[in-house]
């Protein structure tokens, strides 16, 4: 067996793993933190961006570090994995429609912790949404759906392909 052979065959070392893990939430945190950046700095120039908050750099990162953590949890957990699809569409949009759902629901519970961080009660959180439109917060949730899309879609033609094809047919380098 060559060593090339041994190497695609064998099992990923723990400080492999780590390293593929690091680079693959540094490459979902910067897609991410370019799309928040863009969408709060387009709301910070609205009419009621004062509403909205004042563009932060500093806070499209944390967003973006909060929610790639979200997503890798989700495909550590297999979300969507267990359903087959016979199309790559198909897959494609409901990966991203249930990891979407999950990223909801992971970031109301960390809604309630920095609340509860912060000496509120969950009752006192859940209360600051009451006041809070509900179509800008259906708005904000389905754009980060539209914002998923492309993010699932990349993995799954990444997993198709195989391991360094997407990348390669990316950068143009000829098979060979």
């Amino acid at each position: 067996m060559s060593q090339e052979t041994r190497e695609h065959t064998s099992k990923p070392t723990l400080r492999e793993r780590a390293i593929e893990e690091l680079h693959t939430f540094k490459v979902v945190a910067g897609y991410l933190f370019v799309c928040f950046a863009v969408l709060m700095f387009y709301e910070s120039t609205l009419p009621v961006g004062a509403e909205a908050g004042v563009f932060s750099l500093g806070t499209a990162a944390i967003k973006a570090a909060i929610l790639a953590k979200f997503l890798l949890l989700g495909q550590a957990l297999g979300v969507g994995e267990k359903t087959r699809f016979t199309h790559l569409g198909s897959a494609i949009f409901a990966k991203s429609v249930q990891l979407w759902l999950l990223v909801i629901a992971l970031s109301m519970v960390e809604e309630l912790l920095v609340g509860r961080y912060h000496g509120r009660s969950f009752v006192a959180t859940l209360a600051d949404y009451e006041g809070r439109s509900i179509a800008h917060m259906v708005a904000k949730s389905l754009v980060v759906l539209l914002i998923l899309l492309p993010l699932i879609a990349t993995r799954e033609f990444s997993l198709t392909l195989g391991p360094g094809e997407l990348r390669r047919i990316l950068a143009g380098k000829s098979q060979g």
